[in-house]
Order: structure tokens, then sequence, then C-alpha cells
């Protein structure tokens, strides 16, 4: 366990290790909200503005700012283009996403006929938001390798405290692919021929986290904005993996080529506490705090693997051999995400414009593993989340330009810097300066209780990763994944 942690550790995490880790509690602790379509052209910086349903889960005292009801609903389509370079080799794969983003509603009660003092009203809200999608398809394949998914194997296999796994050393051994000599080591015909083999790596994921939010606020004089939140989280993440590794120019005696096929799904629920308040202590300044609990989730893993191989041997004889476990693995376990704090403030320009920023600080070196099957504690992979990761600030920013009484146009910006330090355990992290940030424009169009919000948002990310959790694999695949989502809303005012 200690070499899967030492190894993991190093960020350069592939996929396909059945086994929870940092990558799992980083994963399920980022969050990235989509939302209405006037909040995603805002840069969802709406922790001091309030007034429109995404903000019940950024800060809940936004759902005091209403002055009557509202119901929203939110699909939208995009595509997700995703370059994968390794080995001087650029390959790209794209995947279309349609999805919902929103569905809220939001009533608004009144304490008096015309009381515009202490407490002028109550509001309430339900629905839910889009915290993250996981769709995307990705694609890396190089020549000339210096290192092999066998190679693992074979460390694993002469490893007396790892050994073999039904899902990944087992099938390199039932498909001859690892094998052992008069010694009783473990070799492979990769590893002992210097590599030199061509390499292709294919991700197909599919997911989501989904908030489900039930919200009470309180509006005191129309200064005063005080809410809580409590969210309850849906997730569903699936990938499907394939490593294929081939002789292209038939310099390996034997190997031929293999596939290694790896399937995770991981389901799983958990729920937080969020609570905020809003000042306004002019009528064009507002200033916005809330505090946002760990997410407290309960995961199940299911997983799976399969080993396909073609190897000549002496007498001339090619053989096609597969082999997989005799059934799925499952596992349960749980996660605990770093609590969060979101400063903001926005200010009102006249009777036309608005400018709001929110921050948010995280401190990803909290997420904890937990509980574990067999009461597995998680020690090893704990303290190296708390090495590899660090405290972040989050930055939004948006504004809005009233038209006229009708029409609105709208702006954003949001970064999302590396969660991860810049090195640990003496070696340089690549991912230290990896990169996530939005840009998004749009419009909002309102006639009588209707109004109709559309937006465009581009979103840019930089990620480095291993082709598999090779410790000694030193080339990487440099991600870099652009996606465009238009976003639609459309709400009813009541």
């Amino acid at each position: 366990m200690k070499k899967l942690v030492y190894t993991i550790s190093l960020m350069l995490l592939a996929c396909g290790v059945f086994a929870q880790d940092l990558t799992d509690a980083l994963r399920y602790s980022t969050y990235h909200t989509s939302g209405t379509a006037r909040s995603s052209a805002m840069g969802n910086a709406f922790g001091a503005l309030g007034g429109d349903f995404s903000s019940l889960g950024i800060n809940p005292a936004g759902a005091a700012i209403y002055r009557s009801g509202e119901f929203t609903i939110s699909p939208s389509f995009g595509k997700i283009s995703v370059d994968g370079n390794y080995l001087g080799n650029t390959a790209t794969d794209s995947k279309y996403n349609i999805g919902l983003d929103n569905i809220g509603y939001v009533t608004t009660f009144k304490t008096g006929e015309t009381s515009e003092s202490g407490l002028v009203s109550v509001s309430f809200g339900l629905g839910y938001n889009k915290l993250g999608s996981f769709s995307l398809n990705s694609l890396a394949e190089g020549s000339n390798a210096t290192s092999s998914l066998l190679g693992y194997f074979t460390d694993n296999a002469n490893d007396p405290n790892v050994g073999f796994s039904d899902y990944y050393e087992q099938l390199a051994w039932d498909t001859d692919l690892l094998l052992q000599d008069n010694n009783n080591e473990y070799f492979n015909d990769i590893s002992d021929n210097g590599y030199g083999q061509s390499v292709r790596k294919s991700i197909d994921r599919r997911g989501y986290i989904n908030e489900y939010v039930l919200s009470l606020a309180a509006n005191f004089n129309h200064k005063f904005y005080v809410g809580a939140t409590l969210g309850i989280q849906d997730v569903y993440f699936k990938e499907s993996a394939t490593i294929s590794e081939w002789d292209a120019n038939n310099d390996i005696p034997y190997f031929n080529n293999f596939n290694f096929n790896s399937f995770l799904k991981t389901t799983g629920n958990g729920f937080n506490f969020k609570v905020g308040a809003i000042f306004k202590p002019t009528e064009q300044l507002r200033l916005g705090l809330a505090i946002h609990t760990p997410t407290f989730y309960k995961f199940n893993d299911l997983y799976d693997a399969s080993m396909k191989s073609s190897i000549t041997y002496d007498d001339g004889v090619t053989e096609n051999t597969s082999a997989a476990p005799e059934k799925a693995g499952v596992y349960d376990y749980e996660i605990e995400t770093p609590m969060r704090a979101i400063f903001s403030g926005a200010y009102v320009i006249g009777k036309s414009g608005l400018i709001s920023v929110d921050y948010e600080i995280v401190d990803y070196s909290t997420a904890k593993l937990k509980n574990g099957n067999g009461n597995y504690e998680y020690i090893d992979e704990n303290n190296a989340i708390a090495k590899a990761y660090k405290t972040t600030g989050n930055l939004h920013i948006g504004g809005e330009y009233r038209v006229n009484k009708n029409f609105s146009l709208r702006a954003g910006y949001e970064n999302f810097p590396s969660v991860y330090k810049e090195s640990y355990q003496n070696n340089t992290n690549p991912n230290g300066d990896s990169k996530y940030t939005t840009v998004s424009g749009g419009f909002g169009f309102k006639q009588g209780n209707i109004f109709f919000d559309a937006t465009f948002k581009r979103i840019m990310s930089e990620d480095y990763l291993k082709f598999y959790p090779d410790p000694y694999a030193n080339e990487m695949i440099d991600f870099n994944s652009t996606q465009n989502n238009v976003i639609f809303t459309l709400g009813y005012k009541f």
C-alpha cells in the first residue's frame, strides 16, 4: 500500500488503479458550478448579489434578495475537446454533452403589508444545480516508449508486500505477458528488451456531481440578509480506459501486442450545510460572507478489468489470448471534502450596471478518505493528500449592463489555481502550474413575468498525467482541454 501511495502521490495519476487515493478525494472536492445562464455568464460571482437561484448554493442569504417568487429551468449543450501530448505526438478526441444544469423554485413571504423595517420577508427555495461534469473523451499515443504497463505489473509481482491482483498481475500472467524465470523472479519481454514499443491510452468518462438544495433566508430592513442551505449531493462517475502497447518495429522477441481494459463506476451521495450573510451598507454596495461545511460522502465502487495479448512463440505459432477476473470487484468508503469560505462584494453602478467579485478559499489538503471496507483507515493516503495539496483562492468576476428595462448584457471570468504543491518528496510536480479558467458572456431578455437568458461559456484547462501508474515512467501526458458550452434559462416570476 505504501508503494501505491507513493506512486499516486507523484500526481501522475493515470486512472485505472482500483484503489481509493488522493485522486478520488480531489475529484469529489472540486466544484465548478454551472447553474443558471445568468450566473454562468457572470462567472458565478453571486455571493453578494443574490436574487438568482444559483446563489442558494453559493451564499444562501442570496435567497432573501428575492422580492417575489420564481421558477427557472436551464438546459445546456456543449462540446469538450482534449489534446493529449505524449512522446512528441499529439492526439485529439472530443465529446458532445447535453445536460440540465439547473431547476429552481423560490417563493417569498412578506411579514406585513407595508413593513419595510425589522423582518421584512422570508424566502424559501428548493431545486438543484450542477456542480460538475465528468464527461469527456481523451486520447494519447506515442512510439519508442521508455516504460510499460508490464513493468508496473512485474514490480508488483516481485514485491512481497504487493503481489498479485486478480485485476492486474493475474491477467498479465494468464495471457503469458508476465513470466517467471528459474530464480522465481517475474519478468516481461518488453522490459527485458529495452522497451521501444508503441503505446496508446484512451479514456471515456461520464458522470456528474449534482446538488439538491433546500434553503431558508430572511430579509431585515432591506440591508441585512441571512440564510442557510442544506445541500444534498448526488454523484455518478463512470470510466472505461484502454491501454494498448504493440511492437510496431518488430524489435521485441515474442511480444506482438496487448490491450488492457479497465472499468470503474462510482456512485454516491453526501450532504453539507451552508450559511451566509449579505450586508448592504449603501444602496450601491453589497458585501457577502458564506461558510460551507465539508461534504460528507458515502461511495460505492464497482470495478473490473480484462486483458488480451498476441504472442509469437519459438515454434512460430502466434497465439491470441484473453483473460478476465471471475467477477467484478466492489468497495465501499467515505470521503470528507474541505470546508469553504467565500468572501464577496458587489457594486451597483447607477441604474444600468453592476460588477461583482467572489473569492473562495479552500484548503484541499484537509480532504479525507475514511471508513473503507474492513475498517481500513487510509492513514498513508490521507498523509499523501496533506502533503500533495494546498490552499487555493478561486476567483469569480462578473458584470452586467442593462441596455434597457427589458434587455441586459453580461460577462464573466473564473480562475481556479492549481491545488497541487509545486513539489512533493523532492520531486517537481508539473501539475503545480495546472490551469482551469473560464470566460463567459451572455444576454437576458424579460417581458412581463417571463424572462429568457442565454450564455456562451468557454472553459480551458491543462493537466499532466502519467500514462500508467509506474513510478519510473518520466514521460507524462500533457492534456489540454477546451470546452464550449451554451446555456439557456427560461424563467417565470410570480
